[in-house]
């Protein structure tokens, strides 16, 4: 009887009334701009853009079906951003590139098949499926940046702890906040100096350019794509569902949290910004942490808007028998052949 369960429920229910009332009816046009504003607002103080990015190519190699390059650039003052860029071979012109998105785990190697050390993972994929290969294969350009808290950019506090089990995204949250920012924030910063960096690539087509996110990378994936146009499609793994259903629901990290959003817009619209622009949404039967449910209930928030934007055709899904994982059985080549029309 002591529990907090019902104030939180009551809490859900009244901001969900009062976001309504303050709709008054509005068509998803109408509201769009708003729900931009909000959700600017809710990711906090941005940091100011690094003047020049300062690329360094830290080492290249080859595999037998890319180049993999292990570089780093400039984000903002103080952060520097490693990232993988997986190249195909044989490039004749400009290509299509994709950023790709790690969830929790330990960082970019996760998805570009290797172990933590560095060296090849020759054992199962996981939950990752080593997507940047997959996606390297159908002929783009793959960038698969390491999230700052993970693996090589976790503070140092937690580098000794394994990295498939430890992040700073705890740390990093929690301090960021007494200076008004967001780890959500910084990351989806991040992400626009990504794009910064692949456009200025004389192999990129700076006109077809695509991102894929898994899980926590998802969200990044999401609201970096409706935050900046460049972004062409998208591909959501394992992350698509309403607030309700998923976050408010069970524990997640805290990085995917964002403060006061609810007054203002419920998930699937935070994603329905990405409209007009082609989206493909996977998830999982068994995904425990964003279940079937609340996936298909965004879903049908989604196809709303798809529909008011007269776009309907460009939103597609795939909801396939597993769990928490990726699956990429039409996902890859969904995105390779929207970033190739």
């Amino acid at each position: 009887m002591w529990s907090p369960d019902e104030y939180l429920s009551q809490l859900y229910v009244t901001n969900d009334l009062l976001r309504e009332e303050a709709v008054g009816g509005q068509c998803w046009r109408e509201r769009k701009e708003n729900v931009k504003i909000s959700l600017l607002d809710a990711l906090g103080r941005l940091p100011e853009g690094s003047a020049s990015l300062s690329p360094v190519l830290l080492e290249r190699t080859e595999r037998e079906d890319c180049y993999v390059e292990r570089i780093a650039f400039a984000t903002a003052e103080h952060l520097r951003l490693p990232a993988y860029v997986l190249i195909p071979k044989q490039l004749q012109d400009r290509a299509p590139a994709v950023v790709a998105w790690h969830g929790h785990g330990y960082g970019s190697k996760e998805i570009v098949g290797l172990q933590p050390d560095g060296t090849e993972d020759a054992g199962e994929a996981g939950i990752h499926k080593h997507f940047a290969l997959e996606l390297v294969r159908r002929g783009m350009i793959v960038i698969a940046p390491e999230i700052i808290g993970f693996g090589d950019r976790r503070l140092a506090a937690d580098r000794a702890k394994d990295p498939r089990k430890a992040s700073s995204c705890f740390a990093l949250s929690s301090r960021l906040l007494l200076y008004g920012q967001t780890l959500a924030g910084l990351r989806i910063f991040e992400a626009t100096r990504v794009v910064d960096y692949l456009i200025s690539r004389e192999e990129v087509d700076p006109e077809r350019i695509g991102c894929m996110g898994f899980s926590g990378g998802g969200l990044i994936a999401s609201l970096s794509a409706a935050l900046d146009a460049r972004i062409k499609a998208v591909v959501l793994c394992a992350f698509t569902s309403t607030f309700r259903g998923s976050l408010l629901a069970m524990n997640h990290c805290i990085d995917n949290y964002l403060p006061s959003i609810l007054k203002h817009a419920d998930l699937p619209e935070l994603i329905g910004l990405v409209a007009p622009r082609p989206l493909f949404v996977e998830s999982g039967l068994e995904d425990t942490l964003f279940p079937a449910a609340s996936v298909q209930d965004a879903l049908m928030q989604l196809e709303r808007i798809y529909r008011e934007e007269g776009a309907v055709d460009r939103l597609t899904a795939d909801i396939f028998p597993g769990k928490h994982e990726i699956s990429g059985r039409k996902s890859y080549d969904w995105l390779a052949q929207r970033l190739r029309a």
